[in-house]
């Protein structure tokens, strides 16, 4: 694991109408590393996570990502960056095939985005990528299946392809078991281990055993506000994050 930090936060902070969401939060992910962010219900983890990928704007407080300052910054623009938010931005298109939903993702950074009336040669040239990337989430028997005819669990795998095509340097995660059985759990679970290599990860989610078994670092949120950080095995016996889960099912 990497001991420089590439994503960081100073004073992080989010207000809706008085309701302080966020507050003050300072968050060092290192790269190379597999960082999740928990809490009990209402903790704030959903609005920071839309402050990183930027989907809202802080109302104090910076984000920097590899030495820059993205505070201000859009979330298309981080995603150039090599910063991209999973299962929420992927392009995952129901009646288009496996391949053809890969092959829309590799066109990104080609300039050629959705130019879906492009001679089907001229794409020819982006199925090799396309199959190696569908092969490496465990899809090879799915290409030419219409994504909308796929098994939920499949289809992360597929939002996991699509976000691999843009060659992201880190990847945040959006709760990726939610709504998953216990096999496809085990399934994404292993497959997040995977991507992982030679990448960084942030991810949201509330499965303590995956995070138990996947995260380098935790990070829990209570109230808008950094309660403790550390390794599962230190931060799972905290008596402060023991009784902000109790009662909530999560403990």
């Amino acid at each position: 694991m990497g001991g420089d930090v590439i994503l960081e936060t100073h004073g992080l902070t989010k207000e809706f109408a008085g309701f302080v969401a966020v507050k003050n939060v300072d968050l060092q992910v290192r790269r190379g590393s597999v960082h999740a962010l928990i809490g009990p219900n209402g903790a704030g983890k959903t609005t920071c996570f839309n402050l990183l990928s930027k989907f809202l704007s802080p109302t104090r407080g910076t984000i920097t990502y590899n030495g820059r300052n993205i505070t201000s910054a859009k979330a298309a623009d981080i995603a150039r960056m090599g910063l991209v938010r999973s299962f929420q931005i992927s392009a995952v298109f129901p009646h288009l095939s496996v391949l053809e939903n890969v092959r829309v993702s590799l066109q990104r950074p080609l300039g050629t985005s959705f130019y879906f009336w492009q001679s089907e040669r001229s794409l020819e040239k982006l199925n090799a990528r396309a199959l190696e990337l569908i092969e490496a989430v465990g899809l090879a028997g799915y290409a030419t299946i219409p994504a909308v005819e796929m098994p939920y669990g499949r289809k992360r795998a597929l939002e996991i392809a699509t976000t691999l095509a843009l060659e992201p340097e880190m990847m945040l995660l959006d709760e990726p078991m939610a709504g998953l059985g216990h096999e496809d759990i085990a399934r994404i679970s292993a497959l997040i281990r995977k991507v992982a290599a030679g990448r960084t990860v942030l991810m949201v989610e509330h499965n303590m055993s995956v995070v138990a078994d996947l995260s380098d670092t935790i990070t829990v949120l209570q109230r808008g506000e950094v309660l403790a950080e550390g390794p599962y095995a230190e931060v799972s016996k905290d008596p402060r994050v023991v009784e902000a889960y109790v009662g909530t099912g999560h403990a």
